[in-house]
């Protein structure tokens, strides 16, 4: 099975917890706080490895957890930080939030990155708390939690020119002929179930990379057939190699056919530089049909060749002017600098229902994360805790909605009894 896009899961690590400790020695009854900060959790990473060109290596793995930062020491000790899980990708990979479609990179070039989950900072130990008025704080943090993050990698090939044409056109051998890659070819529909790419190299100063697209059939833009899988790739190329086969029964009908399934998928793919080249002219009927063929295309505006790529004819011609039509093409837009609206977001927004037991459920982002580093059984930490409701302005929504006491307010994970 071939992938060209998969989702899959990523989880940055979370930050190490800070420490609540007091220094004991010998002689010393009552040291100081010493407790040290957690280390950081591990941040999610994708990189671009030039040598892959598939997403097969998601097949079978589509969890990715990087690891938590170390808890924080006594001595103020500092525990150690988790590394970040680098996760490799094919160039050419698109990458979306799955839940959104929010277009979060384009990775184009090797040994390009994205952070896709952020590493959780590591909790602050006691020792961060002591002041003139307070010198034996109990309180510290938790480290904050890390990020779970769906995403939803999508492969485009990158490649300077595409190879079009319906099956058994003779895609894959003239990709054969000119390059050294090695697809597989046979004389019947649908060899190709993957896309090929191959290095031409035409002279010294000039290098065309190549994608043989597997063949293509009426509904593909719809999905019929290879379909979507394989339209997507022909988005990046610049410049398109029409292959027409001189054996079929209508090959101008097979023209157009494709021309629009192109069009139908991607309005702007039937408008990039198109080549013409009518293969297998090493036949006689191929050779029969070739004039007309060539008469009416070149009268609707087309470039056309005649080559056989089997015997290795009229090739290089194909190739030198493709060449120059990518000299002159406009390049393509990088998505990575598409411009995505991302709605701002309060921290501090909060929202409060009720819940079925009749008690009430608090809802936003600094108040959940506020609560998962608290050390609920450090009573100082507790106080604190009290603070934030009280500055978020949570206590008094809360007392506005009815709340009385012994009700139970539910906060992430946690449930809380109120008090007046």
């Amino acid at each position: 099975m071939y992938f060209d896009e998969v989702t899959i899961t990523v989880r940055s690590g979370a930050g190490g917890n800070g420490a609540v400790h007091f220094r004991r020695e010998k002689y010393i009854n009552h040291g100081g706080p010493d407790g040290g900060d957690g280390g950081h959790g591990g941040a999610v990473i994708l990189v671009v490895n030039r040598h892959l060109n598939t997403l097969q290596s998601f097949a079978h793995q589509r969890d990715y957890d990087a690891e938590a930062g170390m808890p924080g020491f006594s001595g103020k000790s500092r525990g150690k930080s988790a590394p970040d899980l680098m996760v490799a990708v094919p160039p050419g990979t698109v990458v979306r939030d799955a839940d959104t479609s929010e277009l979060l990179g384009d990775l184009t070039e090797a040994e390009q990155t994205l952070q896709v989950a952020k590493g959780g900072r590591g909790g602050k130990g006691n020792a961060r708390y002591a002041t003139p008025s307070n010198q034996a704080p109990r309180i510290g943090e938790k480290g904050v939690p890390g990020q779970t993050r769906k995403l939803t990698l999508e492969l485009r090939l990158i490649a300077d020119v595409g190879i079009v044409g319906v099956p058994n056109a003779g895609k894959s051998t003239f990709l054969a002929s000119v390059t050294a890659a090695q697809p597989k070819i046979a004389p019947y529909p649908f060899t190709t179930l993957v896309p090929n790419l191959g290095v031409a190299e035409i002279d010294r100063d000039t290098v065309l990379v190549l994608a043989d697209i597997p063949g293509l059939i009426e509904g593909a833009h719809t999905g019929a057939g290879l379909g979507f899988e394989f339209l997507r790739h022909i988005q990046r190329t610049r410049v398109l190699i029409h292959m027409l086969d001189g054996l079929a029964e209508d090959p101008l009908g097979d023209f157009y056919q494709i021309n629009s399934e192109l069009a139908l998928f991607d309005e702007h793919l039937a408008t990039k530089p198109q080549i013409v080249a009518v293969n297998k002219l090493d036949q006689a009927e191929a050779q029969a049909k070739f004039a007309r063929l060539k008469a009416d295309l070149t009268r609707r505006g087309f470039e056309v060749f005649g080559i056989s790529a089997l015997a290795r004819t009229g090739v290089r011609e194909v190739l030198y002017r493709a060449a120059q039509l990518l000299a002159e093409a406009v390049p393509l837009p990088v998505l990575e600098e598409v411009p995505v609206y991302r709605a701002p977001v309060d921290e501090k927004a909060f929202t409060i229902s009720r819940e079925p037991d009749g008690g009430y459920r608090v809802i936003g982002v600094q108040i959940e994360r506020a609560a998962s580093m608290t050390y609920w059984e450090h009573d100082q930490a507790v106080e604190r805790f009290q603070k934030i409701l009280e500055v978020l302005g949570i206590r008094k929504a809360l007392a506005a909605a009815g709340i009385v006491e012994g009700n139970t307010v539910y906060i992430g994970e946690y449930e809380l009894e109120w008090t007046d």
